[in-house]
């Protein structure tokens, strides 16, 4: 993780996110929720337009839209806050739980060692697995040169 705090918590935002509902689950079970968390956001689960542009400089078109579901609590003076890809609401419920945790410099190296680094391990792995499935499937074209 960086050093600077700001981004640092993005970085660990962003793993939270693109955990797998499961694996994340199986992660914070050490973490129970506290008594006195106070739900902000409830989870709720919406649709966001996706915007693209053609080469990454053309005009903006209208993409697409995904599901996302949100949440926002609040666990002593810490607030956690988490955006996750489909309609999972217990994994915005947990993301945003260990989103406030993280913020707490005594927890911090407890839940990197517990949650942070399995969930990077886990998410390398699968881009590892696309990679290699993506690199069987390449076709390498060639000519033959006639001698005209």
């Amino acid at each position: 993780m960086d050093s600077s705090p700001h981004l640092a918590r993005a970085q660990w935002m962003s793993l939270l996110a693109q955990a797998e509902p499961a694996e994340l689950a199986a992660a914070m079970e050490a973490f129970a929720l506290p008594a006195d968390i106070t739900w902000l956001r409830p989870p709720q689960t919406g649709l966001y337009m996706l915007r693209g542009r053609v080469g990454g400089t053309g005009p903006q078109f209208n993409l697409g839209e995904i599901t996302v579901t949100r949440c926002s609590v609040q666990v002593g003076t810490r607030i956690g806050h988490a955006w996750v890809r489909g309609g999972h609401t217990r994994h915005a419920e947990l993301a945003a739980y260990a989103d406030a945790l993280l913020q707490d410099n005594e927890q911090r190296p407890r839940l990197s060692e517990r949650v942070l680094e399995p969930l990077r391990l886990a998410l390398q792995a699968r881009r590892e697995a696309a990679s290699r499935k993506a690199a069987a499937s390449k076709v390498e074209f060639f000519t033959v040169v006639r001698g005209e």
